[in-house]
């Protein structure tokens, strides 16, 4: 089970951070990422995290601004998100592969656990 939180309402340019801990079972060894959707439009891609965390992969939009971690001892999954603008206004979703020693993996069919998502607005 994966459990999102840290979403919320924030003005543009402003931060959050996401968290998503597993509970259940161990992250640790499992390639991790984040996605979106935003209202009316189709659930995408934002970010990525190999199983030890020393390759990631952004969506273009999001590059230089998001920054995805992960803390296999804490078994939880971050995401720091600087100079929000209101795109970026979405459900955000964590998700885990199920096979150990996975690397980055941007498509929602590579996943095989989802959290619940928490809300992200960034106003104008």
């Amino acid at each position: 089970q994966l459990v999102e939180s840290g979403g919320g309402l924030v003005q543009a340019g402003g931060s959050l951070k996401l968290s998503c801990v597993a509970s259940r079972r161990t992250i640790s060894g499992r390639a991790m990422g984040w996605f979106r959707q935003a209202p009316g439009k189709e659930r995408e891609f934002v970010a990525t995290i190999n199983w030890n965390g020393a390759i990631t992969d952004y969506r273009d939009s999001v590059k230089g601004r998001f920054t995805i971690t992960r803390d296999n001892a804490e078994n939880t999954l971050f995401l720091q998100m600087n100079s929000l603008k209101p795109e970026d206004t979405a459900v955000y979703y964590c998700a885990a592969r199920n096979s150990f020693g996975s690397t980055i993996v941007t498509t929602q069919t590579g996943y095989d656990y989802w959290g619940q998502g928490t809300q992200v607005t960034v106003s104008s």
